[in-house]
């Protein structure tokens, strides 16, 4: 799916409805991520915030399959989080962020998690948002995915990523610098 001509970050009428047909069929095939959560009510919150297409559609199309995964309960707004298996694979191969690229002399990976998650507008899924997302099934078994990394961790270089192996769910660290074929990241978007 490209995007609208007219405008990069905007879709067509019909990628639109393209997009819609997959969320919608997507929610309704895993209701236990969104219990007590209407359909209809979300559309209707997505067709008010029309700028929000693109960014689930970049998620979409980088293999995140976006899914509805609570509502916020002071805005209201409805919680979506990358719902594949395992990490996006349109997402891998990436260090950390902007100062990690940078720092790299050789072999810099293409891009930075944090750098293409603020063009996607989407953000980065943080420790606490992983665990509620591992408790709405099992998430990467076989693959990793990079997480929002507190700041005090990321001024001593290092960077966290969350995985699920043996049966239980862990957080570990990196480099911030450092890059795999099987990391990627998750995002979440709020509407």
């Amino acid at each position: 799916m490209k995007n609208s001509p007219g405008n990069p970050k905007q879709l067509s009428p019909k990628q639109r409805a393209e997009l819609l047909n997959a969320l919608q069929t997507r929610f309704g095939k895993n209701l236990n991520r969104h219990k007590g959560l209407d359909w209809a009510k979300v559309q209707a919150r997505l067709e008010a915030e029309p700028e929000k297409f693109w960014s689930l559609h970049e998620m979409e199309r980088t293999g995140g399959e976006p899914d509805v995964v609570g509502q916020d309960k002071k805005t209201g707004e409805f919680i979506f989080f990358d719902c594949s298996a395992e990490t996006p694979a349109g997402r891998t191969s990436l260090c950390y962020d902007r100062a990690a690229l940078d720092a790299r002399k050789e072999f810099k990976p293409k891009n930075s998690v944090m750098d293409l998650a603020t063009a996607m507008g989407i953000g980065l899924l943080t420790e606490e948002e992983y665990f509620a997302l591992q408790q709405l099934g099992e998430f990467d078994t076989k693959r990793s995915s990079w997480l929002k990394t507190p700041a005090d961790i990321r001024k001593l270089g290092g960077a966290i990523y969350g995985d699920r192996r043996y049966g239980r769910v862990f957080v570990g660290h990196n480099g911030a610098e450092s890059y795999y074929s099987g990391r990627g990241f998750r995002g979440t978007l709020k509407i």
